[in-house]
């Protein structure tokens, strides 16, 4: 047995949830626990009178309509819809996968294998162990169907699963580690918290694929992987390698939306990464934040005299949600007398720009308010008492006052 893969399992194993102990599948029903996949096929439509005694051989063959065609099933078929049975057909079918998986034939093993994870829904004892162990097969068809029966398993029995997916996941075979990093990608789907412990081991790897992988599936922790997932987010923004800590920048903005107080933290420490694709996600994560006060505000600030342009440009063009137009154009003035950098420098023009006060004619007349608008009866009553309301009309020409003006 592999140091990883732990002591063998008992005969009366039962897959538990590994935080609280308790029986994964107790709850509410088949709807509230993650289910294997079932692969489709012609074994699917075997009456399940029939299933077994097909499987042992005592029926060598047995025709069935699937998709409106019609298939005649052997002995293969029948291990594979051992899969199907339940009840006290399911026990007595556990049995007859047991020695199907121990098999002397391949073909025997293969279809044992793809009837496992169904299988073991219902009756768990003994299977995970032979899975263990045919992940190693002499055989390179067989150790495959293994492989692909552990990316299935693996979301719906983390217990069960936790030391072999462990060590395939450190595998030299490309094929036997890519499969069980699939099954730890659906694992961050149906058990986040289980997952964080596996991502957290493989983040303190020397191997460099192993972390940028483990980096990769953080984004499927984070809505329901709680304060372990934020904890692992922020290891990950430190790693030396910056392809592993691009991966962890990724989360910053779904962080801002989801935890603004941890968001701030990551993305201050971010933003003075080295490389300016970690340092812009960092940028994005402060422009989702709310920037009206608080941690946020000081880093945009901070930001305008960063020594990357890239992101003094990125926290200029944030400046407008800060402040008012007075104190803006003042703090854009002051930056403008130490920037170098053509693009900000531009950016900063405009919006220090008034158009009030430094703009064309028609710019200024856009800011001059005409008068408001006297009430209607506002200016009846003005009118009954002999006033005159708005602009007074001109005296016709030889009126009194052009005749005094005159005289």
């Amino acid at each position: 047995m592999h140091p990883l893969r732990g002591g063998a399992m008992s005969r009366d194993f039962v897959a538990r949830d590994p935080r609280t102990g308790r029986p994964i599948f107790a709850g509410r029903g088949d709807s509230s626990r993650k289910k294997v996949k079932v692969e489709t096929g012609p074994y699917q439509a075997l009456p399940p009178q029939v299933v077994i005694p097909l499987a042992t051989g005592e029926i060598e063959s047995y025709r069935v309509a699937f998709m409106e065609q019609d298939h005649t099933l052997g002995r293969l078929d029948g291990i594979r819809a051992l899969s199907n049975l339940s009840g006290a057909l399911a026990h007595q079918g556990h049995s007859i996968l047991v020695d199907s998986l121990i098999s002397d034939k391949v073909e025997v093993r293969i279809a044992a294998l793809t009837a496992l994870p169904s299988m073991a829904e219902s009756c768990p004892d003994e299977l995970f162990d032979h899975l263990s162990v045919l992940l190693d097969d002499k055989v390179l068809s067989v150790r495959k169907a293994a492989s692909k029966c552990l990316t299935n398993v693996a979301p719906v029995f983390p217990s069960a699963t936790e030391g072999t997916l462990a060590f395939e996941i450190r595998h030299e075979n490309s094929h036997r580690r890519d499969a069980a990093l699939k099954g730890l990608k659906g694992l961050c789907q149906s058990w986040p918290e289980v997952a964080c412990d596996h991502i957290d081991e493989l983040l303190q790897e020397d191997n460099l694929p192993l972390r940028r992988a483990a980096a990769g599936m953080l984004r499927g922790v984070l809505h329901r992987g709680g304060a372990a997932a934020w904890d692992l987010v922020g290891w990950a923004l430190e790693d030396e390698d910056v392809e592993t800590r691009r991966k962890a920048s990724t989360c910053l903005v779904t962080l801002a939306n989801k935890e603004p107080r941890i968001a701030t933290i990551l993305a201050e420490k971010a933003i003075l990464d080295p490389d300016s694709t970690v340092m812009l996600s960092a940028i994005k994560c402060i422009e989702a934040l709310d920037t009206d006060h608080g941690r946020a505000r000081e880093l945009v600030i901070n930001g305008c005299s960063h020594h990357n342009p890239n992101v003094r440009l990125a926290c200029v063009r944030i400046l407008p949600r800060l402040m008012g137009d007075e104190i803006l154009r003042n703090h854009c003035d002051a930056l403008m007398r130490d920037e170098k950098d053509p693009r900000v420098l531009a950016e900063l023009k405009q919006l220090a720009f008034d158009a009030q006060m430094e703009g064309t004619e028609a710019q200024k007349n856009t800011y001059l308010a005409p008068a408001p608008s006297v009430p209607q009866i506002d200016r009846e009553v003005a009118e009954s008492q002999g006033q005159t309301v708005g602009l007074e009309d001109l005296p016709p020409p030889g009126a009194k006052g052009e005749d005094i003006r005159h005289g």
